[in-house]
This record gives structure tokens, sequence and C-alpha cells, in this order.
């Protein structure tokens, strides 16, 4: 964007007008993007049993997580080379496309098409994903963990209302002829598109390029290199421990979450009727969602008072403190929603304070790759977590599970914990 690139460098414009109009767009947007991933989510399990079958079911909704995964790398490369408008435009329009071939899929019942559509429909959730780190590159400071953690705020409206919308759109797309459970997607498609261009339109002046151009001018001999692939990002990382902490919480804090949340309700299962067991599913994760997204600007607020490592570790002790209820809790109900509840609130810790440790540590010119490697590890030990979770489960039980779980975030705490060596590039001033 010329407004962004041609600009004086003397003539240092007033960030916080820009930042504020910033979030709020972003908010609005995160809210009819997460309508856009949750309604198709909703129904796309079921959608996947009509076509592919019930075994391939869970491999296609596989495949919206690895998609988002996998889109993150180039979505962040356009970031480094354009900016986030485009960047986040695309990634939107990408989960449009995936919306519109799963419909495409269920009308003609072609299976290879709709495990295409559903790849691509991950576009939307990296959008979601990116956003947060476009929050980032112009607060404060002082502010970074609340600004990044309003927007992950705003993905809970649209996540609780998408559901409400699902009968509607299956309802109102039957009258135009469309197969059942295919309306919600194209609704999905509509919504991402709808996001796309209102930050294409809105999203003025870029605040990547801003920011990277603000450094420039406070220290123009900086390098001012842009190079966004995964080698170019894994290098910036292993040189900077802080960096290498903030990708560390939000992955581990991610796969824990995963490993647990994934096979609670089958645990549930055991111990309830197939009559009730909807019923207790869906209140248990309404729980664990409301501990994941709904706090998180107090989340944000400990992150900026109390620091990003301490906040790291106390999203590390609700893990672990999770783990251990829910795997003792047996079949008592109320005490396993007690557990879900906590480990949505140690998600919340690792990722809203990770992510902004992560986003602080490394010069603006590298964070987009940096970002995008990030958001693909995160995918992908959540989609390895969901696929080894159900091994786990049939081969040693719940409980055993939740131990694993535990475990494994014993590295992060060590690295959590670990000083940092003077003079290393820790954090970008």
């Amino acid at each position: 964007m010329a407004t962004d690139l041609t600009t004086p460098p003397q003539a240092r414009p007033d960030v916080a007008p820009i930042q504020r109009r910033t979030v709020r767009l972003l908010f609005l947007t995160q809210i009819i993007g997460g309508i856009g991933v949750t309604i198709g989510i909703s129904v796309g399990a079921l959608l996947a049993a009509r076509v592919a079958g019930t075994a391939l079911a869970g491999l296609a909704q596989s495949a919206g997580v690895v998609g988002a995964a996998l889109l993150a790398v180039p979505v962040t490369r356009l970031m480094a080379a354009r900016g986030r408008r485009p960047g986040l435009a695309v990634a939107y329009l990408t989960g449009a496309v995936g919306g519109v071939l799963v419909v495409v899929a269920t009308v003609v019942d072609l299976v290879p098409l709709l495990f295409l559509g559903m790849l691509l429909f991950g576009g939307g959730t990296a959008a979601n994903l990116q956003a947060r780190y476009t929050a980032v590159d112009l607060a404060e400071p002082a502010r970074r963990g609340r600004q990044l953690s309003l927007v992950v705020w705003a993905t809970t409206i649209g996540s609780v209302a998408a559901p409400n919308f699902a009968t509607l759109a299956d309802d109102t797309t039957r009258g135009w002829g469309l197969p059942p459970l295919a309306g919600p997607f194209a609704f999905s498609a509509a919504a991402f598109t709808v996001a796309a261009v209102v930050l294409l339109l809105l999203l003025r002046p870029d605040p990547l390029l801003t920011a990277r151009r603000l450094a420039a001018a406070d220290a123009p001999a900086a390098p001012t290199a842009r190079r966004a692939g995964v080698t170019a990002a894994w290098r910036t990382i292993r040189e900077r421990p802080a960096a290498r902490l903030g990708i560390a919480a939000v992955a581990m804090g991610h796969l824990v979450m995963v490993a647990v949340m994934s096979m609670t309700p089958v645990r549930l299962g055991e111990s309830h009727s197939d009559a009730d067991v909807l019923r207790v599913v869906g209140i248990v994760l309404s729980l664990h969602i409301a501990g994941m997204y709904a706090l998180s600007p107090v989340v944000g607020w400990l992150t900026d008072r109390l620091g990003r490592r301490p906040v790291i570790l106390g999203g590390v002790a609700l893990l672990v403190v999770a783990c251990a209820i829910a795997g003792t809790a047996g079949h008592h109900t109320p005490l396993l929603s007690v557990g879900l509840l906590l480990l949505g609130l140690g998600w919340s810790g690792t990722m809203v304070a990770g992510s902004t440790l992560l986003s602080e540590s490394v010069p603006t010119a590298a964070r987009p790759g940096v970002q995008g490697l990030s958001d693909l590890i995160m995918g992908l030990a959540g989609a390895g977590a969901a696929a080894a979770s159900g091994f786990v489960m049939r081969a040693v039980g719940y409980p055993t599970l939740t131990l694993l779980a535990a475990i494994a975030v014993v590295p992060l705490v060590a690295l959590a914990l670990r000083p940092v060596p003077t003079g290393a590039p820790d954090k970008e001033d």
C-alpha cells in the first residue's frame, strides 16, 4: 500500500489511532471468521460421514486442521512481501473456496473433492490465528498482551453464535436444492468472503508495513531482509531464547489441550447412555471453550502486568492440575467438567503469553515468517495429539493419557525457568 511505503521517514504517523482502528477491525472480522469456521465444523463430521463414510469422517475433520497448519507458511510469506492485509484476505478467500468445494463434493458425492475442500477450508482458521499477531504489530510494549487477547476473545463470540446458525443455514439452502448439511459450508464461504472484503477495504494503513517503516526509521542501519521461509524463520528462533520459549509454549499448550480434550467425549460415553451423552458432552465442552476464550482479556492483562514467563508457567501449572483432576475424576462428570475448564484456562495462558513473547522477541521484518512457523508447529502438534490420543486411550486408558499429557510439559517448564544468557538477542527493543 502506497500510504505505508512513500511517507517520508520524518513524517512519523500517530500510531495510537491506527492501532485502535486495527484492533476494532480485527475484532469485527474475528467474529465473522469465527462464525465461518465454527458453522462448518459444527456439522463437518456428520457431513463427512454421510459422503465418505464413518471410518473417514475423522480424517476429513483432521484435513481442516492440517490445512490451517500448512497454509500458515505461504500466507505469512505473502504478509512478509505485501503486508497483513493481502495475507489475511487470501487466507479467508482460500477458506471460502474450500467451503464451496465441500458443497460441490456433497452435491456430486465425490470423496477426494471433499478432502480437498476441507483442506482449503483450513484457510479460515489460518486467518483467524494470524489475526492475533496483526494486533501486536503496532501495540505499545506494555499493552501487547491485552491487544492480542482481545482479538483472541472475539473468536468466542463467533464460535458461540455459529452453531445457532447451522440449522438456519441448512433449512435455507435445502430450499435452493442443496443436500442436507451442505448449507452451513455455503454460509461459511460467504462469511469468509465478507471478512476478506472488509479487510481489503478497511485495513489501511497496513499495520505490519507501518511497523516495518517505523523500525527502519528508528534504526536505518538495521538489516531489511524480509525472507519468510521456514529455514530463515527457524534460524531467527534458534538465535533467540525468548522466541524459542514463545513457540514452545504455544505448541505444547495446544498439544496437551487437544490430547485430553479430544478423548473426553469418549470418556463420557463410557458412563452415559446414547440418549444422554450428547447433552453431557455439549455442557462439558462448552465449559472447556469458555475456559479457552472467555477470560482471555484477563490473561492478556496478567501477561502485561506480571510478565510473559510467569503467565506461561501459570498456564502450564493449570494444564497439569487439569490433567490431574480429569485423570482422577473417574466417571464423576462435574469433576471432569472442572478439569476441562482448567484445561481451557491453561491453554489460554500458554497461547496468549507465548504468542506475545514470540512476536516481541524477533525483529519486525522477521515476524511473519516466525509467526507462520509457530502456527505450523502448533497445528501439526494438535493434529498429531488428536491422532495419537485415540490409540493411547484404547491401549492404556484415559487416566494414563492425562498423565502422559502432564508429563509432556516438563521440557517447557525447564525452558521457561532457564536463565536468559547475558547479551542474547532475547527481545527486540
